[in-house]
């Protein structure tokens, strides 16, 4: 398939385009930008760095991508944007550039949905499927696994990390580490199970009645915490979910798990 650039669009020289991509009015693409297949560029959008985007990507008016991270270390370096498959970046969309101090690279997973005015900062890593609401934010290096929602307005901490499935409530300052499941009030407070995605991803009946257990463990139980997790570990790790979570909490190493509200 042809590849179409409108004529008030900018390509510089060294550009990659793959087939089929379509660049409409009032683009502008930097000479180390690469485009996979069918990549579309409704509008207004802004490709610059070191920036890869993935096979059927379409970016509407307005996103900024792969333009220098906000962070006062950056000193030009060529530190890269990479955008995975099949994703849907909506307008007004920021996603900057890694730094040499981080990962050296910011990265977005495939079949992801960047609502209007979302951000994910530097260095951060965000894994397939995830869902960013209208305002939605990441700060530097924090990573967000697969299929998780983030409400609109919310805000994860730098270096924060979600787990695989979470959601986050509208309006959340997210200030620590979410487990794999779990589920955020509007408060920034772990607050259950995320049992709705739980059933859409297929968890069975059991599955879910046990990680119940285990989030009553771990969270409203007697003695201390890191008895528990082990507890757990020794008599659930065999299952899938509750290793998943078992880990997750161990990984842990620079922000707090995030808990259930006290009182």
């Amino acid at each position: 398939m042809a590849v179409t650039i409108h004529p008030t669009s900018i390509v510089e020289r060294g550009a990659e385009l793959a087939d089929g991509v379509e660049i409409g009015p009032f683009c502008t693409v930097s000479s180390r930008a690469r485009l996979g297949e069918n990549v579309r560029l409704v509008s207004h959008v802004s490709v610059a760095g070191s920036t890869f985007i993935g096979d059927r990507t379409a970016i509407y008016p307005f996103a900024s991508l792969g333009h220098p991270p906000q962070d006062t270390k950056y000193k030009g370096e060529d530190t890269k944007l990479i955008i995975g498959t099949d994703n849907l970046i909506r307008e007004s969309v920021v996603l900057h550039l890694g730094t040499v101090q981080g990962r050296g690279q910011t990265v977005i997973g495939n079949k992801c949905m960047l609502m209007n005015a979302t951000h994910v900062g530097h260095d951060g890593l965000v894994g397939n499927g995830v869902i960013y609401s209208t305002h939605a934010v990441s700060g530097g290096g924090a990573t967000i696994e697969d299929s998780v929602i983030i409400g609109g307005n919310s805000a994860v901490h730098q270096l924060g990390r979600i787990g695989m499935g979470a959601f986050i409530g509208g309006c959340a300052a997210v200030l620590g580490d979410v487990i794999p499941y779990g589920m955020v009030d509007g408060q920034g407070n772990l607050n259950g199970l995320n049992i709705v995605g739980l059933k859409r991803r297929g968890a069975t009946r059991e599955t879910i009645h046990t990680l119940r257990g285990v989030y009553k463990t771990l969270f409203h139980g007697e003695g201390y915490f890191e008895d528990r997790l082990e507890q757990t570990a020794e008599q659930l790790g065999h299952i899938p979910e509750v290793a998943r979570i078992v880990d997750f909490i161990r990984a842990g190493e620079k922000r707090p798990l995030c808990t259930p509200r006290v009182g």
